[in-house]
C-alpha cells in the first residue's frame, strides 16, 4: 500500500506564462466517459448472474479493467504533460523575459498571499486525490520532492516542476497539479493582482 503525504508552504516571487490544463481535462472526460460505460455493462452482467461464484469473478474482472484503464490513462496524462511542457517553453521563447529582474521581485510586499479555494489543506487532500501511485516506480521506502509552480494573476498555474531524485515520482506529482480543478486566488501586491511563486514538497511512503 502506497500512502502520500503533503506538505505545502509558499515562496513569493513572481513569474509569467499562463496555464494549459485544459489538456490534462479533456484526458481525464475521455477516460472516464469509457469508465463509466464499462462500469454500465459489468454492472447488467453482474446483476443478470445467479451464481454467486461467477459473480464474484465478474467483479474481479471488473477491477482488473479498471487497474488496466488507470494505466493507459496515465500514459495519456504523460503525453499532455510534455505537450504543455512544449507549449509553455515555446510561449517563453516568443516572449523572452528578464528572468534576473523578476528574482529579484521575491523582495516585494504582498498584502495577500496566493491561495487555493478551501485553503492548502483542500489543495493538499485532492492532489493526493489525483495521485496516481501506479506510476511511480521506486526501491525504496520513502521517495519525496519539492514541487514548485506558479499561480497567475488569474489564478491559474503555469511553469510545474519537480524537483527531486526520483523521475517517476516528479512525473506523477507534475500531472496532479495540472489537474487540480478550481483556480486560486491570485496574490495581491499594491493593490494588484501579481504572480506568485508557490512550492509544495510532497513525500509518498510506501507501507508494506
Amino acid at each position: 500500500m502506497k500512502a502520500l503525504f503533503l506538505y505545502l508552504f509558499s515562496l513569493t516571487f513572481s513569474f509569467c506564462f499562463s496555464q494549459q490544463k485544459e489538456e490534462f481535462r479533456q484526458v481525464k472526460n475521455y477516460y472516464n466517459h469509457h469508465r463509466n460505460m464499462l462500469n454500465t455493462e459489468f454492472k447488467k452482467k453482474f446483476d443478470t448472474e445467479p451464481d454467486s461464484f461467477k459473480k464474484a469473478n465478474i467483479k474481479l474482472d471488473f477491477m482488473l479493467f479498471m487497474k488496466k484503464m488507470d494505466s493507459i490513462e496515465n500514459v495519456a496524462m504523460i503525453g499532455a504533460l510534455l505537450k504543455v511542457r512544449n507549449l509553455e517553453d515555446l510561449q517563453s521563447l516568443k516572449s523572452p523575459k528578464d528572468i534576473s529582474k523578476n528574482i529579484t521581485e521575491k523582495s516585494a510586499v504582498f498584502e495577500k498571499s496566493a491561495d487555493y479555494p478551501g485553503g492548502f489543506n483542500t489543495l493538499r487532500q485532492e492532489v493526493s486525490n489525483l495521485f496516481y501511485t501506479g506510476g511511480v516506480y521506486t526501491e525504496t521506502k520513502t521517495v519525496k520532492t519539492n514541487v514548485v509552480f506558479i499561480v497567475e494573476k488569474d489564478g491559474s498555474i503555469s511553469n510545474v516542476h519537480a524537483q527531486g531524485d526520483n523521475f517517476t515520482f516528479n512525473r506523477q506529482a507534475e500531472i496532479a497539479l495540472y489537474s487540480v480543478s478550481e483556480k486560486f486566488s491570485p496574490a495581491i501586491s499594491k493593490g494588484d493582482p501579481v504572480r506568485y511563486y508557490l512550492r509544495l514538497p510532497l513525500t509518498l511512503t510506501i507501507e508494506e
